[in-house]
């Protein structure tokens, strides 16, 4: 990303893994709210992620599974995507 683009909670973005720096990521592409749509469609994104709530909606942990805010990735080869 060239220009400056605010992340909040909620939004779904790319990111690119450093072969240099284990601990460190590059944010590549903040997703539009149709676009995640789609990604959602097509099933790249888990079915039980909620959409469009942002942070004042889905972040109760009093809600059943509240504490997961977070997407956890198998392993793959980076060669072979």
């Amino acid at each position: 990303m060239h220009k400056k683009v605010w992340i909040a909670a909620g939004d779904i973005i790319l990111v690119g893994l450093r072969d240099y720096q284990d601990d460190k990521a590059d944010v590549i592409l903040k997703y539009q709210p149709d676009e995640a749509r789609l990604l959602k469609a097509y099933g790249e994104l888990p079915d039980n992620l909620r959409l469009n709530e942002g942070i004042a909606g889905g972040m109760d942990e009093e809600e059943e599974g509240g504490g997961d805010d977070y997407i956890e990735f198998e392993d793959e080869d980076i060669d072979k995507i």
